[in-house]
Parts: structure tokens; sequence; C-alpha cells
């Protein structure tokens, strides 16, 4: 049933749920950008494929470690040549280093040769070689170990990042399957594709609304969440526009449609949540950028350090040997291992630490991001409000303004009556309010919606009316203004006023600390977009403590807001979404980090979201950026401890002080020692 009340100061947004994919590809830590595509059930193979592949690749180093102890076995208690030791130790060199030298190579074909793959290939495949030089001893076992190093630390990135999002095919849920056209005077069930510009449509109720148009004929209430996340239904008649993507809740609706399906509203959303993923910045982590720097020096170096001493001592063909297996070694040392494991397992520390506070996010590269915010744009209802009407105040004979909710009331009692067999959100709250109305003895008839004010209906004898100030003017009934914040529902009783309740959606508890938070942390701007009205977005607004406000928007506006203060931040700052609402989906896509609240979120949100809190606390958005922050700079002490130590072994190295196993031995220390730091991050901040 049609169902109708005033709307003092709100038209509250209550997100509905709806699902949104988002496949996102596995960013290396080796400059791979990430990249947003969309399927429909490829994501259940893809997420099948990439168990497999991890299982794959764990087998791959389990059995090319027994194979390298087996190798090292069979080097000291057989005294073979030095091509047949090698043969064998390339059985666990190949195993688990072909990927490695496969990336190594396409980087060279590519004209893009300086990253880790290319290091480990000519660190590992130099010391396979250095022992056929005269007077070098051999050091299959080094290169075997360093390459199963660096695919350990693989895995562990692998693990970390995750390589995909859901299928974008739930979004479809908005999609309305099916328009009933008007042709030659029959009705006939087309493809919203199939229906021209000026055709007459049928919406009948229950139906989604399948293309925009104007009411011709018929009133009715719909349901407009999808579109502008205005959870109080909006009421149309003759002449009004109507959107495709709305839920017609109650009346009979003849609309002649106004544009094409491929421009209708509800298309235009699912487009711009289809192609906002491009548009998102792709941060790099900070390995990535050193690895830029750090690998072509170090392979400079080592050729220099191989060829210019020699040069220079008059005898090359002596010295050369002896320059080149320095040089080696000087590569070997340089390998990034603890760069390469502990940086990964840093971010995957802060990823798990984060779900231990109730926080999922998608990818270590988010957290780079998140570090960086200082601008953080927040929708209102169901991410800093609730999302769910409730009474806030009974105003008996007048606005008083006391708010006591006075629950047991007489007007409770009435309205909860009246509005018992109703399925809109008010009538859901009146009777949340007064429970009892279901199981007392009032006896209840003559039920009668009237479009566009509200219902009446006689409870024990008594006429009485619930509704708008419509309602009370074609009753006749003096009634009172009120200016409270929310939707005001009038009661009378036999002509005669009695009252109103305030219904309101209320404000969380931890929304006001979660804005202070956000500012002790140097949050610079805090901005609210909202498709609510703007005199409620305003109260809230005060309420909380936030400067900037713009309300009154659809979902196309929030992406023109976001991207006007993207323009306006700083290189290094980054800007963060807050919402929950599938009309948020396209933003939340859009801006440097989306972060959607779960609980009461749509799929949709959380599907195109980068960040999701899973209680919906808005408290957790300052512990979000906490807790990134410190995994940004734990992952920053671990590079400058490995850099600052393996410049140390290098220079040992140069001079012909450090051995291969020794060069190792710093290596895998330095790893150690990354990791058990890197393992700080899993901790729950309190």
């Amino acid at each position: 049933m049609a169902h109708h009340h005033e709307h003092c100061c709100s038209s509250e947004e209550h997100e509905h749920s709806h699902s949104h994919c988002h496949c996102h590809d596995h960013e290396h830590s080796h400059g791979h950008s990430h990249d947003h595509s969309h399927g429909g059930c490829g994501h259940c193979h893809e997420h099948s494929h990439e168990n497999g592949s991890m299982k794959h690749q764990i087998a791959l180093i389990v059995a090319t470690a027994i194979l390298l102890v087996v190798a090292i076995v069979i080097e000291k208690n057989f005294d073979l040549p030095t091509w047949q030791l090698l043969l064998i130790y390339l059985v666990p060199y190949l195993l688990i280093g072909h990927e490695t030298l496969h990336e190594a190579w396409e980087g060279i074909m590519d004209k893009d040769p300086f990253n880790e793959h290319f290091l480990m290939a000519v660190a590992t495949i130099g010391a396979l070689c250095i022992g056929f030089l005269p007077g070098v001893e051999s050091e299959f076992p080094e290169a075997v170990f360093v390459m199963l190093f660096f695919q350990i630390g693989e895995l562990f990135e692998g693990y970390a990042e995750g390589k995909s999002r859901e299928s974008i095919s739930h979004l479809m849920d908005i999609r309305p399957d099916s328009a009933n056209v008007e042709r030659d005077g029959q009705i006939v069930v087309v493809s919203p594709d199939d229906v021209a510009v000026g055709e007459t449509i049928v919406v009948k109720p229950g139906e989604k609304v399948p293309l925009d148009g104007i009411v011709i004929e018929g009133s009715s209430s719909l349901n407009t969440v999808a579109l502008t996340g205005e959870s109080v239904p909006r009421d149309v008649k003759e002449g009004d526009e109507v959107f495709s993507g709305c839920v017609n809740l109650s009346g009979l609706l003849h609309l002649q449609t106004t544009k094409d399906f491929d421009e209708s509203t509800v298309s235009k959303i699912i487009e711009l949540v289809e192609n906002a993923g491009e548009n998102k910045s792709k941060s790099e982590t900070f390995i990535t950028r050193f690895a830029r720097v750090y690998t072509p020096i170090v392979v400079f170096a080592a050729l220099a350090l191989a060829i210019l001493p020699p040069l220079f001592s008059g005898v090359f063909s002596q010295s050369f040997p002896v320059w080149l297996s320095r040089a080696l070694i000087f590569l070997v040392v340089s390998c990034p291992c603890a760069l390469v494991i502990s940086v990964p397992l840093t971010f995957f520390g802060g990823i798990g630490g984060a779900s231990r506070n109730g926080i999922l996010v998608k990818g270590a590269n988010y957290m780079d991001v998140l570090a960086k915010v200082n601008t953080v744009v927040m929708d209102k209802t169901g991410t800093l409000t609730q999302g769910v009407f409730n009474v806030v105040a009974v105003h008996d004979h007048g606005c008083d303004e006391s708010h006591a909710a006075l629950l047991n009331s007489r007007l409770l009692h009435l309205a909860a009556h009246v509005e018992h067999f109703s399925t809109h959100p008010i009538a859901e709250a009146l009777r949340m309010a007064y429970p009892e109305a279901g199981g007392d003895d009032c006896e209840v008839s003559q039920v009668e919606e009237i479009a566009g004010c509200g219902i009446r209906a006689v409870v024990n004898g008594d006429v009485v009316c619930v509704g708008n100030p419509k309602m009370m003017e074609r009753e006749g009934v003096q009634h009172h203004i009120c200016n409270a914040s929310g939707t005001i529902v009038h009661v009378s009783v036999n002509g005669e006023y009695e009252g109103h309740i305030v219904i309101n959606d209320c404000i969380k508890e931890d929304a006001g600390q979660a804005i202070a938070d956000m500012k002790s942390l140097g949050v610079s701007r805090l901005v609210m977009l909202t498709g609510d009205l703007a005199s409620e977005a305003a109260s809230v607004a005060k309420q909380l403590g936030i400067d900037e406000v713009h309300a009154e928007l659809l979902p196309t506006d929030k992406v023109a807001h976001v991207e006007r203060l993207m323009q306006t931040k700083g290189e290094d700052e980054a800007l963060a979404f807050v919402g929950d609402g599938i009309n948020d989906a396209p933003v939340l896509a859009r801006a440097d980090v989306g972060i959607a609240m779960g609980g009461l979120g749509s799929d949709a949100a959380i599907e195109a979201a980068d960040v999701v809190l899973m209680d919906d606390h808005p408290s957790k958005l300052a512990l979000a950026i906490k807790i990134a922050r410190r995994t940004i700079r734990i992952a920053r002490q671990n590079v400058a401890f490995a850099i600052g130590v393996k410049l140390i072994v290098l220079l040992l190295a140069a001079f012909g002080l450090a051995t291969m196993w020794m060069a190792v031995f710093a290596d895998v220390g330095v790893t150690v020692l990354a990791v058990l730091n890197a393992m700080r991050a899993l901790k729950k901040i309190d």
C-alpha cells in the first residue's frame, strides 16, 4: 500500500543490498600495476585457480628444498666433476627458478630489464658459473638457496595481496529484466532494450521501473534507495518524472518513456561502476620505486667491479677471475631477499592485524594509500547514522521539544494500530515503538489508505487518522507545525488533533568520536556527501563537527564532487570515500581508497570498496588509518635496515673480505630479522 507522511527535515538514505564485482589483479611489489576487470561466473574459476597456483608453488618450494639437500649430500659424499655437479644442482634450480628466469627474460624483451627477477637471475646464474673459473670454488648450493628464498618471498606476497574480487553480476539486481509495454491495446512483455522513447509502459506494484519516464496515469510510492539513498518512499502522481531502478511499492503506474534503456539512470549507474576502476590512482609500494633505482645501480656496480680493477692491474687475464668472483659475490649479497620477503610480509601482517580489528583491507597497495589519507569524504545514512528509522520523540498536543520517548503513550498506541498492516518503513518504526499493538484486544476496522496523505482507520469505534499535513487538512483538523529534525507523523482522533510523532535516523554512537579521532590524526578535510535534504544533512554535520556538506546528490553528483576534491589534494596525499549503498559504488571505486561499512552496507559497496569496516563502526575509520601508517612505518624500517646491512657487506665483498657463504648468511640473517620485525604488524591495536 502506498504510504505518505510529511518529511519535515529529512528523507533518510537507507541503502539496500546489491552486489558489485570488482576483480582486482594482484599487484606485485615488482611494479606490475593493478588492474580492474569485471566478469560473471569467472570469479569462482579464478578463485580456484589462485588456490591451485599457491598449492603448486608450495609444492615446488618443498620439492626444491628436498632436492637441494639431496644434491648437497651427493656433493659431499661423491667426488664428481664440476659439470656433473652443475647438472645435479640444475634440477632444483630450474624447478624453483624457471618462472623467475622467464620474468627476467620478458623484462629484457620489453626493454625494461632492471627488476628483482633480472637481479636474481644474473646473481644465481653467476653463482652457478663461477665454479668453472680457474682457482675458484663452485657455489651451486648458494645459487639454489638464494632462488629458493626468493620464491618463498613470492609466496608470501601472493598470499598477502589477494588477486580477485567478486563478480559484478550481482549488481544486475537493479537492472530490470523486462518491461510491460502497451502496444495495440495489449500489454506485451519485452526486454527494456526493445522499448522506444515515447512508448507507454506499465509498472505493477513490486516491479522495478525499467526505463526513465513521465507518469501519465496512476499514483504510487517508489523505493528510490538504489539511486539516491532516500529510504523514505517518494510519492509520484501524473506528470511526475520517474527514474529506472526504482521499485514501485503500491499503485499501478503508466509511464511514457523519455530515454532509451542505454541512456536510462540504471544503465548509467552500472556503467559508472564498471568504468570507475579505470580512473583509480595506481599507488606503487615503496619497494617498487626503490627497486627501479637499486637494481641498475647494483648491476652496473658489479660490472665495474669485475672489469675495472683487472684493467688497471695490468695483468687482466690473471686478476679477472678474482674480480669476477668478487663481483658475483657482490651480486648475491645485493639480492633483495630481505626486501622481497619482509616488505610483502609486513603488509600481510598489517592486513592480518587490521582484520583482527574488524577491518578488511583488500590489498597491500591500499595500505600504502590509506596511510596517506588527508581527505575523508563520507556518506551519511548507514555510515554516520544507523540507517534505520526509530521513533525519537512523541509530542502530545504540541511541539514541546521534550524528547522523552513516551513509548506507551496513546499516540503510539493508536498510530501503531492504524499502521499495523502497512509495509512502509515509517509504519515499521511505529510498530517497533509499540510492539504491544499486535497482541492487545483493540478492534481495528475500515482501514483506508488515502494516496499522498496517510491512513484512516476505526480503532475501538474511534476514527483515527495518521499521516502528513495534507491528511490533517483533508480531515479539517488544525495541526501543529514541528521544526524537529526528521519525519513528522500527525495523529487525529474523531476530528480532534492528538499530537505528532517524530521519526528519524539516529546518529551512530561513535560517529562523533570517529570525526574527532580523524582530526587528531591530521586528516585536514572532512566532507559529507548525501542524497538527503540539505536541512537534515546540515543538522547531522553540525552535531558531528563536519565543516563541509553537500546534500541532495545523485550518484553522478557524488562522483563529480570527489573528482573536484581529488584535483585539489596534494601529490602525496590521498582521498578516502566512506559509504555503504549501491548508489555509493561508483564513487567508492573512483576515490583513491574506497571504504565500505560492511554490516549494514550493500554488497555492491562492499565489492566496489578497497577497505571494508565489518562491524559498521565509524570509529574504525581512524583505526584503519593508524594501522596503515604503522604498517608503512615497519616496512620502511625493514627497507632501511636491509639496505644498511647490505651496504656494509657489499663493501667487504668489494675488497675480497666476504665469501659466498658469508654473503648468503648475511642476506638470510637480514631477512630473518626483517621478518621478525614485520610480524609486529600483526599485533592488534587497542
